[in-house]
């Protein structure tokens, strides 16, 4: 008899104490009010406290939709002698359970952009039912115009005047356009549509991430994900040609994209992501505001009504930056396709040189591929950030080292996330360690069991790979006791449960 059967036929008291599982989720940093731009603070503050959510929540809402109101009306060069340009254009995510006031914390945080959404559709149906009223007299000058222009050309003159005449009222008959902040559900071929009446970018808002994200993963949606894996960076650009709305052309394709998701579905797409079996194109990885923060399980009653002073106080920050109006000053660099860039001061730029080596030696010291792709995003990612910090709280025509510190403290709050985020991929046998010692606490293997016992099971998180990782985990805390068992054939490995786990 081994020393391990031995082991087994005795009373339990004669087990190894278990040890403690590590954490299944890494820390995650907290979130700092001090992030915000100045004007924002207060108010972020005031959402957090009135709905008693993680303040990550409103934050990452208020940032994202900062950076869909700015858009392509400003970006920024982040070196001093370069013409690489990067457009502010961020991808928001907000982890939580259900019932952790996802949605309610980002539509508060909206509310500013809601505010422009009708003040705008206001405005385009006063312009609508201007230019609607306006039609009889248009359509009558329109036949005066061409009336001369026929009399003219008979005449044998060259008619110029008369041409011009008509072009020009032809050009100003065009019907108004409809200033669009958001949209919730379109279709690409739409979507392409609005960017083109909006060049300088549009706000996709849902609720519910993952039914987005597993949509853009059913076969012939293919065209979808690469639409928007280029609308990310601000800069690309479209062709679409389509039966029925002709061709449509879009210079500079800028799409942000908010919602929130819960932990568990978001694990399943970040685990097929890393193995390949879809989502493996970086998609995910482009949700640079991706936070899961902690419930702090701290919760009272607040019954109060919103700070108005500082609510409109953040409003006037969203109207300022959706008419932008930067300074005519040395330094406002425009690209070739007429976005105006700042560039850092000098301090700031001697702040990025120092900071960026660091972030390139981490991408380069053997991360996990689908952190490592998440983490290079931060080279735009940082100066976005800045950008957006300071045209917030600033109209000089530089951007400073304040900004850029805050945004480099963003990116390592942000960093802790993603490691949170991504730990099914990562860190997957620490987290089957935990599904796996559930099962076995609820009885559902008996006291002994092989991995293939549990495979075999099909249990969300524990597949063959998994399996490996999390008994070989219990195994080293002492959860579990291995045996060797001759079957016959291929050697197997029968896995003992300490009693001690049970009590």
């Amino acid at each position: 008899m081994s020393a391990l059967q031995q082991l087994i036929q005795q009373p339990g008291e004669q087990f190894a104490d278990p040890q403690p599982l590590p954490s299944s989720r890494p820390a995650v940093q907290a979130f700092d009010d001090s992030l915000m731009p100045d004007p924002l603070r207060p108010w972020i503050a005031d959402i957090a406290e009135r709905m008693q959510c993680p303040p990550d929540f409103p934050a990452i809402g208020a940032m994202v939709a900062l950076a869909s109101v700015v858009g392509r009306q400003c970006a920024i060069n982040p070196k001093q002698r370069d013409d690489w340009q990067v457009v502010p254009n961020l991808w928001g995510a907000i982890v939580g359970r259900p019932g952790q006031l996802k949605t309610p914390a980002l539509k508060e945080a909206m509310r500013p952009l809601r505010r422009l959404v009708a003040d705008a559709d206001k405005q385009y149906s006063e312009e609508l039912a201007d230019y609607e009223a306006d039609a009889p007299v248009r359509q009558e000058q329109a036949k005066v115009a061409k009336a001369m222009l026929q009399k003219a050309l008979k005449s044998g003159g060259a008619g110029e005047s008369e041409a011009d005449a008509l072009r020009a009222m032809q050009k100003g008959s065009a019907p108004p356009i409809h200033k669009r902040y958001e949209c919730n559900d379109t279709t690409i071929e739409k979507l392409a549509e609005l960017l083109r009446d909006n060049p300088t970018g549009i706000l996709l808002f849902r609720d519910e991430l993952v039914g987005w994200l597993k949509s853009l993963d059913r076969d012939g949606r293919e065209g979808d994900r690469t639409f928007y894996l280029e609308a990310w960076d601000g800069n690309g650009a479209i062709k679409h040609d389509r039966i029925g709305r002709g061709t449509v052309t879009v210079q500079g394709v800028c799409v942000s994209i908010l919602g929130g998701i819960q932990p568990g579905p978001l694990a399943r797409y970040i685990e097929d992501a890393a193995s390949g079996k879809g989502g493996s194109d970086g998609l995910m990885q482009r949700f640079q505001l991706a936070v899961f923060p902690d419930d702090s399980g701290n919760w009272r009653h607040v019954d109060r009504w919103p700070d108005t002073e500082i609510k409109n106080r953040a409003y006037q920050v969203y109207r300022r930056l959706a008419e932008l109006k930067l300074p005519v000053a040395q330094g406002v660099g425009v690209s070739e396709d007429g976005v105006p860039a700042l560039r850092f001061t000098d301090s700031a730029a001697g702040l990025m040189a120092d900071w960026w080596p660091e972030l390139e030696a981490k991408l380069r010291s053997g991360l996990p591929e689908v952190l490592e792709s998440h983490l290079s995003k931060y080279r735009s990612l940082v100066p976005s950030l800045a950008l957006l910090l300071h045209l917030a709280e600033s109209n000089d025509a530089a951007v400073g080292v304040r900004s850029l510190q805050k945004a480099i403290i963003w990116s390592e709050y942000l960093e802790s996330h993603a490691m949170r985020i991504y730990a099914p991929a990562t860190a997957p046998g620490g987290i089957a360690a935990h599904l796996l010692h559930a099962r076995i606490v609820a009885g559902e293997l008996g006291d002994q069991f092989t991995a293939r016992d549990v495979y075999r099971k099909h249990w969300h998180g524990l597949d063959r790979q998994a399996v490996a990782g999390a008994v070989e985990l219990l195994s080293d805390l002492d959860h579990l006791y291995p045996e060797n068992i001759d079957t016959g054939g291929k050697p197997a490995t029968l896995f003992h449960v300490n009693p001690k786990v049970m009590t």
